[in-house]
């Protein structure tokens, strides 16, 4: 019994030894035991053979005493706070308690590595075979399995003013006590950038010694980081795209950015220390994603700009360069294909827009895209909905004939096609940069020829827009016709230099029509002036002077066919000068246009005179006013065969200009020198000068298709007369093979639904149970 008792004693002494060395058994962590008095209570473990169990209990203790005061006295000061300075502070704080906490570890584990090289068990402490690393692991581990939800607030805050105070840190700071500093937010006098940025280094320092610096800041500094370069990105690059702004903004990241971070890891230092591959591999793999975030939020500015940049293109050149280059480097080529496209069809494809408009900036479009992505790939992609869209309006083809033949530096097509004449040999140029070939994108369409994306000129872009070049010859035909028709004095040899270069575009043969109108009008010359000798024509030229326009019918587009029964002495003077053209042709004569041309006016009422150019109609009506002062519309419509809406309408131009009141509804008489227009001033201004309007003489591109259509018409009289009825989808096949060479050309089903529709509601056919037939006479 005795000897039992002893064995507990023994114990006990033995225990108490023990936790004399290793105070964390009992839930403390200072011990006075000296370096000789702990290598006797070694001696002792190892004598029991217990200095296995004893190192794990202690670690058991310690992981413990860890979870239970260090971390929940760490994370206690993780408030969240809108106070950027208390943030400051309270970060500093925890980790200097943390550095504090751990450190004070430092001769307990002095003691536990030479228990634990006499286990000989070679067991890993926490994955590492060092036990201070083994240590440093845990600290770790315990304090992030507990992080708080707002941990990230006060270390953001933190890095925030120690950024703030660096980024300032070259600024000129030799400014008067009443300026603030932009580093601290404090004045001058006051100025706290010094102790920041020591704390900043002190901080950074223990982070780093304790292995925390990337697992407790590495989120942190990326979003901040990142969120400065947003904001950075957009202070430097909203609204200017005229300069490149790539080097600017490596510069800036390289400088400021990196030199911040570069601090942080190296604990104040301005370099990475050359022997710690750690800490430059994690430095060089924040700078590679550093840089990458710079690229792309970069590019997505630019890409969000776009629409304006391809407005101002070529003075947006740079901007367009610095997208290529971050295309490169970035994988938004499909954002930027949807978000442009996007753009051109809210800003540009609606009626708000007017169709030289959508013109302009589809050049600019080509122009810019084509210089960003040479194969053509993104331009084509891009422009589809663009393409869609003119080709659905009426005057595109007119607005871009227009265009190719306008005068002045502002005609961007006018400029293509001089660019195209010039550049006659540039085909053999292309064979001889074989070896500056690129293969197509891997988002690029396989069935279309690259080639043929890459070499497409602006106006070759523009006739495919229809794929077909007929109709953009036919529409100059016409617009040369109106152009021709509506100037007193022709500019032959501009039309002529003009024609030439749509030649070497388009081809002699497109053209041959309209040089046969610029000869006519060269050939008119001389017959106006060979016919003004007859006498006859000096006769009557006493009274007045005409000059006709002689044109070749069959070589000239269809006229606009509108009645106008002109004055008798006008017709008398017309019948002079055919007679006296037939005397010179021999076998030709003239078909008078009298809708067609101008008429110079002298008009004297009292002491009033005017000096007008109008059109043969106005020229007709004001006529039949110097005769007899007062018409109904109803006997000027008698008298010129013009329909009365058409009446009503343009003799508003007379209105306008203070020589026609209207008395009553439909009642108008010519007012006298000494009496006012009853016209209210309002009125006035609303009225349409009719004169003054620019239309065309020419029938419209409908009208022309109308009177094509018109061909088929007895082919389909012809069918249903034999047949009694016939489906759409029938008759359109009948006519494809009967019919096709009509001159017409091809005519399609939803034409020939459109034009059938006319003849239904014309009542001169029958649409019944989807049949159509001929009405019962």
């Amino acid at each position: 019994m005795m000897n039992i008792n002893h064995k507990k004693e023994d114990l006990k002494l033995y225990w108490n030894k023990i936790n004399y060395a290793y105070p964390i058994l009992d839930d403390k962590i200072f011990s006075d035991c000296t370096e000789a008095e702990y290598d006797e209570v070694q001696v002792l473990i190892v004598n029991l053979g217990v200095q296995i169990k004893i190192r794990d209990l202690v670690f058991v203790h310690i992981e413990k005493y860890l979870r239970q005061h260090v971390a929940s006295s760490f994370w206690s000061k993780y408030i969240k706070t809108a106070e950027e300075v208390k943030g400051f502070q309270l970060f500093k704080s925890s980790v200097n308690d943390l550095y504090e906490a751990v450190s004070s570890f430092s001769p307990m584990l002095q003691r536990l590595t030479k228990l634990n090289s006499s286990c000989n068990d070679n067991k890993l402490i926490y994955g590492e075979k060092n036990l201070v690393l083994g240590f440093k692991q845990l600290v770790r581990a315990t304090l992030l399995s507990q992080l708080p939800i707002d941990f990230q607030c006060i270390i953001n805050q933190f890095y925030k003013i120690s950024f703030n105070v660096f980024d300032n840190e070259y600024e000129n700071s030799d400014m008067g006590e009443d300026i603030m500093c932009s580093g601290c937010g404090n004045e001058y006098s006051d100025c706290n950038c010094a102790y920041i940025v020591k704390v900043f280094h002190e901080t950074n320092r223990k982070l780093v010694e304790l292995q925390l610096l990337e697992r407790l800041t590495g989120q942190v500094l990326t979003n901040f980081i990142q969120l400065r370069i947003q904001s950075h990105i957009q202070k430097v690059c909203t609204g200017t795209f005229d300069v490149s702004h790539i080097e600017a903004l490596e510069s800036w990241l390289n400088t400021t950015v990196m030199s911040w971070l570069i601090r942080i890891y190296c604990a104040g230092s301005s370099k990475p220390p050359p022997d710690d591959k750690n800490i430059q591999n994690a430095i060089s793999r924040f700078k590679q994603k550093l840089t990458y975030y710079l690229y792309h939020s970069y590019t997505k500015t630019r890409i969000d700009q776009l629409f304006n940049i391809i407005i101002e293109y070529p003075d947006s050149q740079p901007a367009v360069d610095d997208i290529k280059i971050c295309l490169a480097k970035t994988d938004l080529r499909p954002t930027l294909c949807k978000k442009l496209q996007n753009a051109l069809e809210t800003r540009l494809l609606h009626p708000g827009v007017n169709t030289p408009d959508i013109l302009t900036a589809y050049i600019s479009t080509i122009r810019a895209l084509r210089h960003l992505d040479p194969s053509g790939v993104i331009l084509e992609t891009v422009t589809k909905p663009v393409r869609n869209y003119l080709r659905s309006r009426e005057d595109t083809v007119r607005s871009v004939v227009s265009s190719l033949t306008e005068e002045g530096a502002g005609s961007e097509l006018a400029e293509e096609l001089a660019k195209f004449a010039a550049e006659g040999d540039g085909d053999a140029d292309k064979d001889e940069a074989w070896d500056e070939w690129n293969p197509d994108p891997v988002d690029a369409d396989p069935k279309v020829d690259s080639n043929d994306r890459r070499t497409n000129d602006i106006i070759s872009m523009l006739v495919n827009v229809y794929g077909s070049k007929e109709l953009f010859v036919n529409e100059y035909r016409t617009l040369l016709a109106d152009r021709l028709l509506a100037q007193s004095v022709i500019n032959t040899e501009k039309e002529i230099r003009y024609l030439e270069l749509l030649k070497i575009r388009f081809g002699e043969s497109q053209l041959h029509f309209c040089e046969v109108m610029l000869k006519d009008i060269s050939d008119s010359k001389r017959i106006n002036s060979l016919i003004h000798q007859d006498k006859t024509i000096e006769e009557l030229n006493k009274k007045f002077t005409s000059n006709a326009m002689i044109l070749s019918a069959q070589f000239w587009p269809p006229f606009k066919d509108e009645s106008l029964e002109l004055p008798e002495e006008i017709k008398e003077h017309f019948e002079a000068y055919t007679k006296s053209y037939e005397a010179l042709k021999g076998n030709r004569t003239l078909s008078w246009k009298p809708h067609l041309g101008n008429v110079n006016l002298e008009i004297e009422i009292g002491e009033k005179k005017l000096d007008l150019t109008v059109s043969p109609f106005n020229a007709t009506l004001i006529m039949h006013f110097q005769n007899k002062s007062e018409w109904t519309l109803d006997e000027l419509h008698q008298v010129m065969k013009v329909p009365i809406t058409i009446l009503r309408r343009k003799i508003t131009y007379w209105q306008s200009m203070g020589l026609i009141a209207e008395k009553s509804t439909d009642h108008f008489v010519l007012v006298e020198a000494d009496n006012k227009a009853s016209v209210p001033s309002h009125q006035v201004q609303e009225m349409i000068c009719e004169d003054e309007e620019t239309e065309s003489a020419m029938a419209s591109a409908h009208d022309q298709r109308e009177g094509e259509l018109q061909v088929f018409w007895s082919y389909i009289v012809g069918m249903l007369t034999n047949l009694d009825c016939l489906p759409l989808d029938r008759i359109h096949q009948m006519l494809k093979m009967f019919a096709s060479q009509a001159p017409g050309t091809e005519c399609s089903l939803m034409e020939l639904r459109q034009f059938l529709d006319t003849k239904v509601r014309t009542h001169q056919l029958v649409l019944q149970g989807g049949m159509y037939k001929l009405p019962k006479t």
